[in-house]
């Protein structure tokens, strides 16, 4: 079970009484009506109803013993993202996790503003992010890119790697260990299925190039799956996700802006947007060379974007919760009615 990344925080959920009852079991890929599991004993597949709870890649749930669901247990980690496009909804990415390589490539597709937009959706779920730079071998001094993101936050942790070679596995081994459970982020092209077989030791990913004229990636990776590696830890392999539009996520995009926040309490205004106000302490910064104006820029675009989304999920939610309550109360005065007849 342990391989598989059970642990006391998921055995503490379960009663005396459902240990004997149950069968714990872990989502390791999703289709469209049914789930693929992986449990003590093996793989099974379990199909989906709709009076399931909405499940993801790394979720945890009880079987009965005649592998019927039971019920989904509380999740440690999740991550997730406002729906793309104009729908407002949540898309679940991936929960149960432990680790985030953050991956970008050494190309034209390098991106500050976006490595700072995932850190924010790690932070947000108290993942530990670690910054992976591929295709070191395509430039001359890659150690100059990563003092770029080390700009950034010099604690945040930054390798560089080349995806084909094995040494890959060396560098990435530190948050590999038995049990553990690591998501690839990033965009597609980047090497993420390359760094997943590299780890595998075999080609199970399938693996593109990328688009000569700009250094843009080809969508391999159209599904998820959590996969086992060799040395007992379990990797997710994710799609590229060019937009990917954040929400309840002010803890997120402060832990990444950590600089910028503390700058903030110096500043004249405690509502100070950073923009034309006087006294502001993050502008001072900015003007005299210690803060990157990219940097404060990236912060306040999170920052008005954040609050946007998260106005319109919460919205959302509270049409459905008011619907919810009409639904419940016509069907209350139809008995009523009933009851008089």
């Amino acid at each position: 079970m342990a391989s598989i990344g059970w642990n006391p925080f998921f055995q503490q959920q379960l009663s005396l009484d459902e240990w004997d009852e149950v069968i714990p079991a872990r989502v390791i890929e999703q289709h469209k009506s049914r789930v693929a599991l992986a449990t003590e004993s093996g793989h099974i597949s379990l199909q989906l109803t709709p009076n399931m709870p909405t499940l993801v890649e790394g979720d945890w749930l009880l079987l009965d013993k005649k592998h019927r669901f039971y019920r989904l247990l509380e999740r440690k980690t999740c991550f997730r993202r406002k729906s793309a496009g104009a729908d407002v909804n949540w898309q679940l990415i991936a929960a149960n996790v432990d680790t985030a390589f953050i991956v970008c490539s050494l190309n034209d597709d390098f991106n500050l503003n976006r490595i700072e937009r995932y850190l924010s959706l790690a932070n947000a779920a108290e993942v530990e992010p670690v910054i992976v730079l591929s295709k070191s071998d395509l430039v001359d001094e890659p150690q100059m890119w990563l003092e770029q993101v080390h700009q950034m936050d010099k604690n945040l942790p930054v390798v560089t790697i080349n995806a084909l070679s094995p040494g890959c596995s060396d560098v990435l081994n530190e948050w590999l260990s038995v049990g553990k459970t690591v998501v690839i982020l990033g965009s597609s092209g980047v090497g993420k299925s390359t760094i997943t077989n590299t780890l595998l030791g075999e080609q199970r990913q399938a693996t593109g190039g990328i688009r000569e004229d700009d250094d843009k990636g080809r969508h391999t990776t159209t599904n998820r799956s959590l996969i086992s590696l060799p040395g007992g830890a379990m990797i997710l392999d994710t799609p590229g996700m060019r937009e990917l539009q954040i929400a309840h996520c002010q803890d997120g995009i402060a832990s990444t802006f950590a600089d910028i926040e503390e700058l903030s309490l110096q500043c004249r205004f405690s509502d100070c947007s950073h923009d034309t106000e006087p006294g502001c302490a993050v502008v001072a910064a900015v003007s005299a060379g210690k803060l990157d104006a990219r940097r404060r820029k990236n912060y306040q675009k999170l920052i008005k974007e954040e609050a946007m989304n998260s106005a319109s999920l919460s919205e959302r939610r509270a049409n459905d919760k008011a619907l919810g309550k009409f639904y419940k109360r016509t069907l209350a005065d139809a008995y009523k009615i009933k009851g008089r007849q």
